[in-house]
């Protein structure tokens, strides 16, 4: 049974393309048009019309975000000539990864169009959990690791199930959430209030440790671009053996090329400070691995219909219950996760953690990345360029000596012109029918 698509309007995975049956007379109304019909029929004057497509559609992906983190660092840059060094590029690496995390798990949630406000508790309940276990009582760090993750994936199965079974909005548990786990982390913690943790250990080593053998940074940067090749590549070939239109080679081997130059140009400058740090490889990692689930999995395409019409998804035989609690569990894990790289950045666990704003920033990495408030509309590598936007404004504001206050409002602004952009952006769309 099909999702009726009239009432249920998510963003379609790569693998699942849009077949026009009449791509000539697709062109000439303001039908969408497949842009693998136009870039195949039509060459350079096709990505032309594709892209003058998208704009008049409000389609922007993640236009506006790439366009402003290169103002931004062009800004920061002139200001300060130590902005754009090997040392603070690879120090702003290494500190987004915490928040990433967590921000890779609000994707998740925002995809159903649904909000998750516990998540800086749940770091912080995590942080503390796996001090006490490894620290306190002696516990196997591994062990401790795997406890403290597991904490934040039933944590947030629990609030999956008041929200999924019983009916309480979201924003509404999770707000109790946020206090609870707060709670509980500030009793696990007890009376000293800070736990010291092994600055050889595993988890300090989560952001302390470089490969520094400078075939480390290369060899990550010819991974990652292999795997985009070979996943686009095989990808286009699934779509050519089922009948559908598909991206020319050329158009592969080009995006293809501007990733590998980004990736290189990364770790030659990780290169030439202390190498490539660990943190970097697993938050890379992460990301494909969850990006991989969103939109090549019947899982992913599951997430994604319920952000887009949950009734029509209900009839479409989608166990939406099951859904929306597995989703919160994925972002109590990655919560837990975070928090565990934040533990790391300032070796302990102490009652500051999870506080402050940390919950906000994670939130706001994921809208700024684009991803829709709305629900529907996102990819976890939204997480990546959003928490580099934060963290870029920042350290550069840090390096200007600039207060706190100053970069909450800025970080603000930032956050509500992407609100403004996403919403205006969706009115767009529905006024050109996608929507």
């Amino acid at each position: 049974m099909s999702i009726d698509k009239t009432s249920a309007a998510p963003e379609t995975p790569e693998d699942e393309p849009v077949v026009v049956e009449n791509p000539e007379a697709a062109r000439g109304s303001d039908v969408a048009v497949d842009p693998r019909l136009l870039v195949r029929e039509e060459g350079l004057l096709g990505y032309w019309t594709e892209f003058k497509r998208k704009m008049k559609a409000g389609d922007l992906g993640s236009l506006p975000v790439v366009i402003g983190l290169a103002v931004i660092w062009i800004i920061f840059q002139s200001l300060n000539s130590n902005f754009l060094t090997a040392g603070n590029l690879s120090d702003i690496s290494v500190a987004m990864v915490g928040t990433g995390m967590i921000a890779v798990g609000i994707v998740f949630v925002l995809l159903l169009g649904e909000i998750d406000l516990s998540v800086g508790s749940l770091s912080g309940v995590a942080g503390a959990t796996f001090a006490v276990l490894n620290v306190t009582h002696g516990m196997n760090e591994v062990l401790a690791l795997v406890l403290s993750i597991l904490t934040g994936t039933v944590a947030g199965a629990i609030q999956g199930f008041f929200f999924a079974k019983i009916g309480v909005p979201a924003f509404a548990v999770t707000l109790a959430g946020l206090l609870f786990w707060n709670g509980l982390m500030l009793k696990v913690l007890g009376d000293n209030g800070t736990i010291n943790l092994d600055s050889e250990g595993l988890v300090a080593k989560l952001t302390s440790y470089y490969f520094t053998d400078v075939a480390a940074a290369y060899g990550l940067a010819v991974a990652v671009t292999v795997l985009f090749f070979l996943s686009s590549f095989y990808g286009n070939k699934r779509r050519e053996a089922a009948g559908v239109p598909s991206r020319p080679l050329n158009e592969t081997i080009l995006r293809t090329a501007l990733l590998g130059i980004v990736a290189f140009a990364a770790a030659i400058v990780f290169n030439q400070y202390k190498g490539l740090p660990l943190a970097v490889v697993v938050f890379v990692a992460v990301l494909f691995i969850t990006d991989f689930v969103l939109r090549r999995t019947a899982y992913g395409r599951k997430i994604f219909a319920l952000g887009g019409s949950v009734e029509a998804s209900r009839r479409a035989g989608i166990n939406v219950d099951m859904v929306r609690i597995s989703v919160f569990a994925i972002s109590g894990t990655f919560a837990a996760i975070g928090g565990l790289f934040i533990a790391s950045k300032i070796a302990s666990a102490n009652q500051g953690a999870g506080a402050g704003d940390l919950l906000m920033n994670a939130i706001a990495a994921a809208v700024i990345g684009g991803t829709s408030l709305f629900g529907g509309r996102g990819r976890t590598w939204n997480a990546l360029l959003g928490v580099l936007v934060i963290v870029s404004i920042q350290y550069g504001l840090a390096l200007q000596g600039i207060a706190s206050p100053v970069q909450y409002m800025i970080t603000g602004g930032v956050l509500l012109a992407t609100v403004v952009i996403d919403a205006v952006t969706r009115k767009t769309q529905k006024s050109a029918g996608r929507a």
